[in-house]
């Protein structure tokens, strides 16, 4: 009974990192989807763009969607002159 026991936890413990693996590799599979399409034109769905932004385009992507991502917008606050006489 207790062979038993030891070789099915034993077992356990040799799949789960297969199963973990396959988790990681199932996101890596779909940012390297989203980039595809970025590639042929932009993200086309909302996970794509998530993905897009957590991860980034390749570069040299040129849809609009990766150049805004690549140059984002920054906004500064005007500088206040003081005039001294």
């Amino acid at each position: 009974m207790h062979r038993l026991i030891f070789a099915t936890v034993g077992l356990l413990a040799l799949a789960a990192p297969g199963t973990v693996a396959a988790f990681g590799l199932g996101e890596a599979a779909e940012v390297e989807h989203a980039r595809m399409n970025a590639l042929a034109g932009g993200p086309t769905n909302v996970r794509d763009a998530e993905l897009l932004e957590r991860y980034g385009c390749y570069s040299g992507t040129a849809s609009a969607f990766c150049q805004r991502l690549a140059h984002p917008r920054r906004y500064y606050r005007a500088r206040r002159r003081v005039y001294r006489h």
